[in-house]
């Protein structure tokens, strides 16, 4: 007699805990609980894991990661572009590096 399949659901793989940190320091900055700065300088720090996403990832978040300090030395109204459009388009970057090859997690 055989044993038939299991049908417990599998397990969800992971995230990876620079994964888990981004995410965390996306929220704080977007609720103004950390400055643009210091989202920055955590996503900055997480070079290890930046390198295993696809090439141009890390080359974007950088760039988005200069604009969006940029926009923080001016007001609002001042400024070229929006930290409103700027959130809009790292939230879509973290969207994309989560469902890539090497994203969000182990």
């Amino acid at each position: 007699m055989t044993t038939p399949p299991s049908t417990a659901p599998a397990t969800p793989p992971t995230p990876h805990p620079a994964w888990v940190r981004l995410e965390a320091a996306f929220q704080q900055v977007r609720e103004g609980r950390l400055t643009a700065g210091q989202f920055s300088d955590a996503c900055r720090t997480e070079t290890e894991w930046l390198a295993t996403l696809p090439p141009r990832f890390p080359e974007v978040l950088h760039q988005l990661l200069d604009r969006l300090e940029s926009s923080a030395l001016f007001s609002e109204e001042s400024c070229s572009f929006s930290q409103r459009d700027l959130f809009d388009s790292l939230q879509m970057w973290l969207d994309k590096a989560r469902a890539s090859p090497g994203g969000a997690h182990r």
